[in-house]
């Protein structure tokens, strides 16, 4: 392959995607997860990639600089790196994390997350399902789990079916070589328990949000910890109650859980129950309302609160929902604001990409500059340390905190 200039440019920096309409010349057509090469201006080798003509991100880059041989011991050195950059970032009170980020970790469009002796891997394109077979037992041989999980984006399901794949299914698989595995649907528990900061929370890692927990919010939930004492505090589109059990284990008076989803508020609750261990947990009134966030939070009962966490699903998953994203998270900021008492924290995040953290935190302090009442910037927050941002698409999460 070769590129235009400017496409050439963002590769030799670093930038992990090439759009399939700033290719300017390949030799063949190629197939899905084929191997692609790319010479620059002077015919000399660029970089390496994964070809990709399911998607307008025509080539999902591997490699950049001298030329390598790909070869399985050069994969498993990848999954190497990857695990090492763990290394001492958990101990065993956490047994939930992600060893693999996409692009950030050198597998652009590929997952993994670790839930106890479970491996979930989520693959975003069309790319991996040929390698599976090569894949799968590397992984095996490298993180040695009980079971692995194929979780599958959407726009990737239909293809993956022709190739007898399913989202949700498992690989059953042996370690001693390539070509030695088969998936099949899963039939073992859908449910695996982990440990998250000595804290058990169950994973739905067959049919579940993402690879069945947020593991992005990790840090953000041992911080709302350290301010949950002696506060009264709403966790609103609580999904499964990450938030609030860590408030309740950090003294919270009360914790109520809002969210639009029976099964979300359900999570939730078997989440507390799965720490009764606790006393501080087991002594904290937990209750589960269902609404939706926007309506309740801006004209629901009338209700005060000390502390309020909002974290909403992403709002932009496109480009041209930005401006009524950064539009809704001031409007949520300004609802959150109004139910806070006096001394009380405000903790608004955002997963959506297409939003810039300028955009977002511009929204926030907007609203409280508007709501006329005092208040101080506690932190800013941003991706957690096994959930690598290396380039500017990758920096989705951020998160502030604000005191009135």
């Amino acid at each position: 392959m070769r590129l235009g200039p400017a496409a050439e440019t963002a590769v030799r920096q670093g930038h992990p995607w090439v759009y399939a309409d700033r290719i300017k010349e390949q030799n063949r057509i190629g197939s899905a997860g084929e191997l692609a090469v790319i010479y620059d201006r002077r015919d000399q080798f660029l970089a390496l990639g994964l070809y990709d003509p399911d998607s307008p991100i025509g080539l999902r880059i591997l490699h950049v600089g001298k030329p390598v041989t790909v070869t399985p011991d050069w994969w498993r050195d990848r999954l190497r790196t990857a695990r090492e950059r763990r290394r001492g970032l958990f101990d065993e009170q956490t047994t939930g994390y992600r060893w693999i980020h996409g692009e950030n970790d050198g597998w652009p469009g590929l997952v993994l997350d670790r839930y106890e002796q479970t491996v979930v891997l989520k693959l975003y394109s069309t790319v991996w399902l040929s390698r599976l077979p090569e894949l799968v037992p590397m992984l095996f041989a490298e993180f040695h789990p009980d079971r692995l999980i194929l979780r599958l984006s959407r726009n990737i399901q239909e293809a993956a079916a022709k190739a007898d794949l399913g989202d949700g299914f498992e690989a059953i698989a042996h370690p001693s070589g390539a070509g030695n595995v088969r998936f099949v649907p899963a039939t073992s528990d859908p449910i695996v328990i982990f440990k998250e900061s000595g804290l058990r929370f169950e994973a739905e890692v067959v049919q579940g949000q993402k690879t069945g927990f947020y593991l992005d919010q990790r840090e953000n939930r041992r911080l709302v910890e350290t301010h949950a004492a002696g506060r009264d505090v709403l966790n609103a589109f609580s999904f499964s109650g990450g938030f609030s059990v860590y408030s309740a284990r950090g003294g919270a008076r009360s914790v109520t859980d809002l969210d639009i989803s029976s099964h979300a508020l359900g999570s939730a609750g078997r989440n507390v129950a799965l720490n009764q261990n606790s006393v501080q947990i087991v002594g904290c009134p937990h209750e589960s309302v269902q609404a939706d966030c926007f309506e309740w939070l801006a004209a629901g009962p009338r209700r005060e609160f000390d502390l309020i966490i909002l974290d909403p699903p992403s709002m932009a998953r496109r480009e041209h929902e930005r401006a009524g994203a950064i539009q809704a998270y001031g409007k949520l900021a300004a609802s959150g604001i109004g139910r806070l008492r006096p001394g009380g924290i405000l903790l608004s995040a955002s997963c959506s990409a297409h939003v810039t953290d300028a955009e977002f935190f511009g929204a926030v302090r907007d609203a409280a500059r508007k709501s006329g009442r005092r208040h101080s910037e506690l932190r800013i927050t941003r991706h957690a340390a096994d959930h690598p941002a290396t380039f500017p698409e990758a920096w989705y999460l951020k998160a502030i905190y604000l005191q009135f």
